[in-house]
């Protein structure tokens, strides 16, 4: 079997050919933002910074042109034009919330390395008798793994070989294997707002919230907010699952899953006792005080010292996608300079209107967020572009900004339409040896995953969110 850490990293695109059109779709872009009147309201500021998110757009969506050299190519120039400071592109490189995602990754391949997470996936998935309580076990699973594993890629290869396994052992059932097939990514990508260091774009929102109204959101509080949602859409997508890949018929086989149970291995309880301080840590920031990323630090640290860790620091820093925080550092100064400049707020008064109605703004940005994926595939860009955008039309409209913020970015954890929409679809889509998925099969899914997904962040952010300390309107 291919190594899992090679495919995600790889990547779809081998052809290094650049197409001509989007340096054609960007000179007239940029030519026409030049060519904005100077009493529309926009200063020399907002239109270099429109300028650079409309040519980094356009090269994002080409997908021919990397996306780290794209997001450090605009934030380098951001700072040469004085629109952000250099100080802003350092300090997002360097910053606390990528210590905390580094430390994270540390702390994850700790856990990894013991076996503990595929262990308590295949002691759970062999207490099922029958395939619908085997998705909702391993959904069940999935969710867990979001607490402390940060980055939908990282848990995506975490969780493959426990799919495998699963996908031998259910060998003479072809439609249930491919059911689980579409099962892990779904539950993985929906799953991830449970958790601040679920994906990166949740960081970049919390920082532009920041930045903007003087409060982000932290593991705590987005826990509070992002975990039932996380419960109810993962469970609604598992059914989802289940119902449009499989029959009645083999709904009904009844299941025998062989699972050794084994005591937990020393280093097992030693991973899973950090793992539980540092997630403590996390839930009670508001009673110690202490930054979730000084307490990933001490997790980090626990994890690899010798003879208490269950693995060295060299080979855990080696598990950390750099790349990856590269380019959400950089795509978080895009956002900011956006914000500052004035340009967001130009733009959504463009686009959008002034204000307008609060249901029907929050509507439009919960199903554009779901949306986007089908342009920008990744979800650090759409969150980098979305989040500032919206805030000002919230304000505008009497809305809370992070209620609508939160919103944005949870709906933009749908992105299943298309095996290029997120690397785990990606992933399990061809397995070797495994009956896999092809795009007909995801846009079945979408077909009806999607509205449901618009539907119940709509209904969490109306009436979940404001009961648990997120009110839609200020």
């Amino acid at each position: 079997m291919d190594n899992p850490t090679a495919v995600l990293k790889s990547g779809a695109a081998t052809d290094r050919r650049v197409p001509l059109w989007p340096f054609a779709a960007g000179s007239v872009l940029v030519t026409a933002i030049i060519l904005i009147p100077q009493g529309a309201g926009l200063a020399t500021h907002g239109r270099i910074a429109l300028a650079v998110f409309a040519v980094a757009v356009i090269a994002w969506v080409s997908g021919r042109l990397d996306d780290n050299f794209v997001g450090l190519a605009a934030a380098t120039v951001l700072a040469f034009t004085g629109v952000v400071k250099a100080a802003t592109v350092f300090d997002a490189l360097g910053g606390e919330t990528i210590w905390l995602l580094v430390a994270a990754f540390v702390l994850a391949a700790g856990l990894g390395a013991t076996g503990l997470p595929a262990k308590a996936a295949m002691a759970l998935a062999a207490k099922a008798r029958t395939p619908r309580q085997l998705v909702h076990l391993v959904t069940l699973t999935l969710i867990g793994t979001a607490l402390a594993v940060p980055a939908t890629s990282g848990r995506a290869a975490l969780a493959l070989p426990v799919f495998v396994v699963l996908a031998k052992v259910l060998a003479g059932q072809r439609k249930l294997v491919r059911a689980l097939a579409l099962l892990f990514p779904a539950v993985i990508l929906l799953s991830a707002s449970a958790t601040l260091i679920g994906a990166g774009a949740h960081v970049i929102t919390s920082e532009l919230l920041a930045a903007a109204t003087g409060q982000g959101i932290g593991y705590g509080r987005w826990l509070l907010l992002g975990l039932p949602f996380a419960v109810v859409a993962s469970h609604l997508a598992a059914e989802v699952v289940l119902l449009t890949t499989t029959t009645r018929e083999d709904r009904r086989i009844r299941l025998s899953i062989p699972h050794e149970k084994t005591r937990l291995t020393a280093e097992q309880w030693r991973a899973l006792a950090v793992l539980t301080l540092v997630i403590s840590l996390w839930c009670t920031e508001s009673w110690h005080g202490l930054s979730p990323a000084l307490v990933a630090l001490l997790g980090a640290l626990l994890i690899t010292a010798p003879r208490l860790g269950t693995i060295g620091m060299s080979p855990a820093l080696g598990s950390v996608p750099w790349s990856l925080l590269v380019f959400m550092a950089t795509t978080a100064v895009l956002g900011t300079a956006l914000a500052t400049s004035g340009a967001a707020r130009w733009l959504a008064g463009l686009v959008f209107g002034q204000g307008g109605s609060p249901m029907g703004l929050l509507t439009a940005v919960v199903v554009l967020s779901a949306a986007a994926h089908l342009v920008l595939q990744s979800r650090s860009a759409r969150s980098s572009v979305l989040v500032p955008l919206v805030l000002p039309l919230a304000a505008a409209s009497g809305l809370n900004p992070a209620a609508v913020a939160f919103a944005s970015t949870v709906a933009a954890g749908f992105c299943h339409t298309l095996p290029s929409s997120a690397k785990p679809v990606a992933l399990f889509a061809a397995v070797p040896g495994v009956p896999g998925y092809g795009k007909a099969d995801l846009a079945r899914l979408s077909a009806v995953l999607g509205p449901l997904v618009v539907l119940l962040v709509l209904a969490f952010a109306v009436w979940v969110w404001p009961l648990l300390g997120l009110p839609l309107s200020r």
